[in-house]
């Protein structure tokens, strides 16, 4: 998962880091489309070394995604993996390697945020099956639409974890799979692979940075190698800044094509679905091409930014990038991670990163210098930083307050209108929004409900009452305390984890929730230290994050202890759990209040079954290597070939433990060890694991297992002998500094001393401002409208009037006195006619004489 947000803030800060994949458009010969050659210069115009794939990345989409039918069996998913990762090799075209990283065993740390999404995908699985049986009387005509209970445990995405069938079966997938592109695809002849799958402990992403830290300033190391990663996680990106690699870019998703296009596919797929010609989806391998647009985050420009970002000025000594970027990883894990919840007051889409960059530069020389030297935390300047952080963050909740109190203002007014609609629609809408799994109505008010009044007086003690659940003061005070204490061993922990590896497979933060940024108080005498531990085995981590309803996942014992009440364990699967929305606008956002894992408890009882294993469940349950594939003609083969030949007969062959040291010289400069046994080398045919795919004949595919060199300490520099690439930004290029978010606000309304209750502002200002003038200027006109009307009347009446008396005047005067009237009624006439047009503008007094003498003239002849 990452860090929320912080792409997006990323891609906007810094869009110069980033560009779009250029594609190569596939050939359609006699409606077949031909694969695209590999082979050939790669159409952006650059030549990587190195493609490194975070499956987990690939694996989830192929699961249950978003642009086409779900598949129905995980042969279709791992049909869509392999054309997945052709696109990606399409894309990037590696010269000399492909390493796979499938999440294995995680630490400790991350089980618990491992558990917390599995559990909630548990519980949304059972919220859609609860609706559905609802609306199974809508369906009885066309039942074959819904799911047997058989096929939706069968596609429960949580065997996607390490030690289920599932994981194993993807794994002889992909090791056929890489076998027939070896063997049949020019771009991947003169490359090594190297598969990671689950039953290497770690997670994949981390499992890729070890691999690169591990081969630095080693004998052959190539200092300007091109590294290309693809995966969905944020934290790639400070994974790729923690190695100091420069050459380096990051390939994912345009998230925003990917916005634009949802809507549409899921409308296309809903239309295929429902077709009555019955087309069937293609899942062959090279005729369903993922229909997204993909982006380089290159990594080199996005160093540049931060060199000016991070420029700090009036410093006493000589600033050193490396250290800044160093910093900079720092300084982002209190906005949230895959191991600790974010500091209360800091959350990216309210400037977080922001402030706390402008905090770091203004108290550089204050704080005495850097933060960090590589994985080590000096944890006397981080007290002085957060203090500075924590400075502002009554100015941050009095902003979420006025928010909320807006928001309230809005809630009312939608309560008020829905009342006056009906709740009719509205229920039914709820009931559809559940059953789809978006957010519902209802969801602002459970926010504004569950938001902790922050900002108010004492709102740190209400902030830990209600969250960490103390009730007195001593107890609040010895909880922050403790609580302060894990969370500097957490950022502790995950800094060694990204420079340097896991130094503990046991710690974990022990709460849902973060202290305030200003409790961070005596830090420099807190001794922090960690011990390495084992990793859990596969089936024990499954057992720590899967929920009873993915029990399936697990051998017949062991769903016992998950489901059977009388289970001394019984407590670790509960079938409701809180959700604490905790401010945020979404449910997939709310924390999952479970109970945490008490470890022994959990490893004594697992014990107790593990004899009942078959012999498959203890290949699931325990740990392997790496495995290496070459070509018959890369210069490793001949060189393994001899080392199996002479050790072929060892007693020491069948469990793995003959090892021979690479040489970088004929590896294209890649470090590290070989180990053989008798499953490894060769196979002249190689079986599908899948249904409906060829039989390898004739394979030239070699493969043993592999090692990397021993872990030795990170240097964050960059390598010597580095040719670094022309400077890609300038100052021209680089956004002024932000005004921060809750400056900003108090900026906007300094002049009021409280938010007004009920006021209006944006886009509904603005279409009450438009209707209001309209409404003006429409009963103006009517207003005008009437005027002329009465005006009308009263000249009507007034010559009806005139000519009633005119009529009687004639009645009584006979005859001859028409014609004297009728010469009266002209002489008028003609009199109101100069009165009009002495009256013009721009008309003289000669004109006028003019046409009037030129009028008594035409009566004149008129009338003769």
């Amino acid at each position: 998962m990452g860090i929320p947000a912080f792409y997006r803030w990323l891609v906007d800060r810094y869009p110069l880091s980033v560009v779009q994949v250029r594609e190569e458009a596939p050939v359609v010969v006699n409606g077949v489309q031909v694969p695209i050659d590999s082979s050939r210069p790669n159409p952006n115009g650059v030549e990587f070394d190195n493609l490194y794939l975070d499956m987990n990345g690939i694996v989830h989409p192929c699961f249950h995604p978003e642009d086409r039918p779900p598949p129905k069996s995980y042969d279709e998913v791992y049909k869509a993996v392999f054309v997945y990762i052709d696109h990606l090799f399409s894309l990037v075209r590696p010269r000399k390697l492909l390493y796979m990283a499938i999440d294995g065993v995680a630490p400790r740390a991350k089980m618990n945020q491992q558990r917390a999404r599995r559990f909630r995908a548990a519980k949304d699985r059972a919220d859609a099956a609860a609706e559905a049986e609802k609306l199974r009387d809508d369906f009885e005509s066309q039942p074959e639409k819904l799911c047997n209970p058989e096929e939706i445990n069968k596609m429960d995405s949580n065997v996607i974890t390490p030690g289920t069938e599932f994981m194993a079966l993807l794994s002889s997938a992909l090791r056929y799979y890489i076998c027939l592109r070896i063997n049949s695809d020019p771009g991947w002849r003169g490359i090594k692979v190297i598969l990671s799958d689950a039953s290497v402990p770690g997670e994949g992403e981390h499992k890729i940075a070890s691999y690169i830290r591990s081969q630095r300033n080693l004998p052959g190391f190539d200092p300007n190698a091109r590294h290309c990663l693809y995966g969905l996680d944020a934290d790639l990106i400070m994974l790729a800044l923690a190695t100091h690699e420069i050459h380096f870019s990051i390939l994912r998703e345009d998230v925003r094509v990917a916005r634009r296009t949802e809507r549409t596919s899921k409308f296309e797929n809903k239309n295929k679905s429902s077709s009555k010609e019955g087309k069937v989806w293609n899942h062959e391998v090279n005729h369903e091409v993922p229909r997204k647009k993909f982006q380089f985050l290159n990594i080199w420009v996005l160093r540049d930014y931060l060199q000016h970002d991070l420029k700090i000025f009036g410093a006493k000594m000589k600033i050193d990038l490396e250290r800044l970027i160093d910093d900079f990883v720092f300084i982002c894990l209190f906005v949230g991670n895959d191991f600790l919840p974010h500091v209360p007051s800091l959350e990216i889409s309210e400037g977080a990163i922001d402030l706390l960059m402008t905090v770091y530069k203004k108290e550089f020389a204050a704080m005495g210098g850097y933060l960090t030297n590589s994985f080590e935390v000096n944890l006397e300047r981080v007290e002085h930083f957060l203090q500075i952080v924590g400075s502002h963050e009554s100015a941050i909740f009095r902003k979420r307050i006025q928010l909320q109190r807006e928001m309230n203002s809005h809630l009312r007014d939608a309560v008020e209108v829905e009342q006056k609609i009906g709740s009719i629609w509205m229920k039914s809408f709820e009931r559809s929004a559940n059953f789809l799994g978006r957010s519902n109505p209802n969801s602002t008010a459970s926010v504004l409900k569950g938001q902790v009044q922050q900002g108010e007086e004492e709102w740190k003690e209400e902030y830990y009452s209600e969250k960490f659940e103390v009730k007195s003061e001593d107890e609040c005070q010895k909880l922050k305390r403790h609580a302060v204490e894990k969370y500097v061993e957490g950022i502790c922990w995950v800094m060694h984890y990204y420079y340097q590896g896991v130094c503990s497979w046991q710690w974990f933060y022990p709460y849902h929730y973060a202290p305030f940024a200003s409790d961070f108080l005596d830090l420099k005498d807190l001794e922090v230290q960690f011990k390495l531990g084992i990793p859990f085995k596969p089936f024990n981590q499954l057992m720590g994050v899967l929920p009873a309803a993915s029990a399936h996942a697990l051998p017949l014992r062991y769903r016992n202890l998950m489901t059977d009440p009388s289970s001394s364990i019984i407590d670790f699967y509960p079938a409701d759990f809180e959700l604490d929305m905790n401010g945020k606008r979404f449910s997939w956002q709310a924390v999952c209040k479970l109970p945490f894992v008490d470890e022994s408890r959990l490893l004594a009882e697992v014990k107790r079954v593990e004899y009942t294993l078959t012999d498959d469940e203890k290949q699931r349950n325990s740990w392997s290597m790496d495995m290496l594939f070459v070509h018959f003609s890369h210069p490793l083969t001949s060189k393994i070939r001899s080392f199996y030949r002479r050790k072929k007969d060892h007693p020491k062959l069948p469990k793995t433990k003959l090892k021979k040291r690479i040489d970088p010289k004929i590896s294209s400069g890649m470090n590290g060890f070989i180990y053989i046994s008798d499953k490894t080398i060769f196979s002249p045919e190689i079986f599908s694991p899948i249904e409906g795919m060829t039989l390898i004949t004739k394979n030239k595919t070699i493969f043993v297992y592999y090692k990397i060199p021993p872990i030795q300490t990170h240097i964050s520099k960059i390598p010597s002998g580095v040719i670094l690439p022309n400077k890609s930004i300038s100052k021209k290029d680089v956004q002024p500094a932000p005004v921060l978010w809750h400056e900003r606000s108090m900026f906007k309304r300094k002049n009021l001393e409280r938010p007004l209750s009920h006021a209006i502002a944006g886009h509904r200002l603005s279409q009450l401002a438009c209707s209001l003038v309209s409404n003006h200027y429409r009963e103006r006109k009517q207003a005008v409208n009437v005027r002329k009307l009465d005006k009308n009347a009263i000249n009507g009446q007034c010559k009806m009037q005139k000519m009633l008396e005119q009529r009687t005047i004639h009645e009584s005067n006979g005859n001859g006195n028409v014609l004297g009237k009728r010469k009266h009624r002209g002489g008028s006439r003609r009199k109101k006619k100069v009165q009009v047009m002495s009256q013009e503008s721009g008309q003289n007094t000669s004109n006028l004489g003019k046409r009037k003498r030129g009028g008594h003239g035409r009566h004149k002849r008129k009338r003769n």
